[in-house]
C-alpha cells in the first residue's frame, strides 16, 4: 500500500526544522506533505529551501486545523495517510506494527502511542476512553497496553484515505481546533468501521508552547473547547433521551462553572449555537 504523510503547520518553522528530518527518515519511500495554514513565520520559505522533496500546500488564509488537514488528505496520493502534528516525530520501527491491520478493509485507522514529554515527565498517551455521564461525553486517557480506543488522535494516527473521504473527513465546524478527531472516530465506528490503538507504534510528542497557545489566550482556548464540546453532544447524541439528559444536567454544570468562576463555559455554550 502506498503511504502518504500529512503534517498540518501553522507558524511551526522551528518544530519543522527539528522534527521533519526524523519524519522523513522514518517514513522513507512515503510521500510527505506539509500543509501550511497561512503561517506568519518563514515556514514555507524554509521548507522550499531545505526540503525540496517535501510537497508544500499553502492555504491562502488561516482556516483552522480541520480545514488544513482535509486539504492535505484530498491532495495526498497514498491509500493510507499518516497524520502527524509538527511537534511529533516517530521512533524507529513504528510503521511495521501498523500495516497488518489494514488487511481488513473495514479498518479505518490506528492510533499511535505518544510518549508525551511534559513538565511532570514522560506520560504515555494516545488511547482514549470515555462514557456519557451527567449529560456530556466524559473522556480520559486509557492504559497504554491495550488496543481498544474511543478515538484516534489527529496528532498521531494513520487512516485509510477512501474511508476518510467517505466519512467527509474532519468536520470543519470544529475549526480552529479541538474535538474534531473524537467526532471523526465516533462517526467511523457508528458506520461500522474499526479503529484501534497500537502500543508498539511509538512517537514522541514534545508538549511545548505551540501555535495555539501563541495565538490564543488560555480563556479563549477554553471557550473554543467548550463550544466544540457542546456542538459534539448535540450532533452525536441527538436522540431524544440523550438530549434530554444533556439539558437536564445543564443547570448543575452552570452552577459548577459559576462556583469556579469559569465564564468561558457560558461563552462556549452561547457560541455553540452560532455555527454557520
Amino acid at each position: 500500500m502506498k503511504i502518504s504523510v500529512v503534517i498540518p503547520n501553522y507558524n511551526g518553522r522551528q518544530l519543522l526544522e527539528k522534527n521533519l528530518p526524523i519524519v522523513i527518515k522514518e517514513t522513507r519511500g512515503c510521500e510527505v506533505i506539509v500543509v501550511d495554514d497561512a503561517s506568519d513565520d518563514d515556514s514555507v520559505e524554509f521548507l522550499k529551501t531545505h526540503f525540496p522533496e517535501v510537497k508544500v500546500l499553502i492555504s491562502s488564509k488561516n482556516r483552522g486545523f480541520s480545514s488544513t488537514v482535509n486539504y492535505g488528505f484530498e491532495k495526498a496520493e497514498g491509500e493510507l495517510i499518516l497524520l502527524l502534528n509538527t511537534d511529533v516525530y516517530p521512533l524507529p520501527g513504528f510503521m511495521e506494527p501498523l500495516l497488518s491491520y489494514f488487511e481488513d478493509p473495514a479498518v479505518f485507522g490506528i492510533g499511535l502511542l505518544q510518549e508525551s514529554r511534559e513538565k511532570e515527565g514522560v506520560i504515555l498517551r494516545g488511547r482514549g476512553l470515555g462514557e456519557f455521564r451527567r449529560g456530556f461525553l466524559v473522556h480520559w486517557g486509557g492504559e497504554a497496553d491495550k488496543k481498544d480506543t474511543l478515538w484516534i488522535s489527529a496528532g498521531a494516527g494513520i487512516f485509510r484515505k477512501n474511508l476518510w473521504l467517505k466519512l467527509g473527513g474532519l468536520d470543519e465546524k470544529y475549526n480552529p481546533f479541538y474535538w474534531e478527531d473524537i467526532d471523526l472516530s465516533w462517526r467511523a465506528v457508528k458506520k461500522g468501521y474499526k479503529i484501534y490503538f497500537e502500543p508498539q507504534s511509538k512517537v514522541v510528542h514534545e508538549q511545548k508552547k505551540g501555535a495555539i497557545r501563541n495565538k490564543y489566550t488560555p480563556d479563549h482556548i477554553k471557550r473554543i473547547a467548550y463550544r466544540n464540546q457542546f456542538y459534539f453532544i448535540r450532533k452525536n447524541f441527538n436522540n431524544p433521551s440523550s438530549l434530554l439528559r444533556h439539558y437536564l444536567w445543564l443547570p448543575y454544570h452552570f452552577l459548577k462553572a459559576v462556583k469556579r468562576r469559569d465564564w468561558a463555559f457560558f461563552r462556549g455554550f452561547l457560541d455553540s449555537f452560532n455555527f454557520s
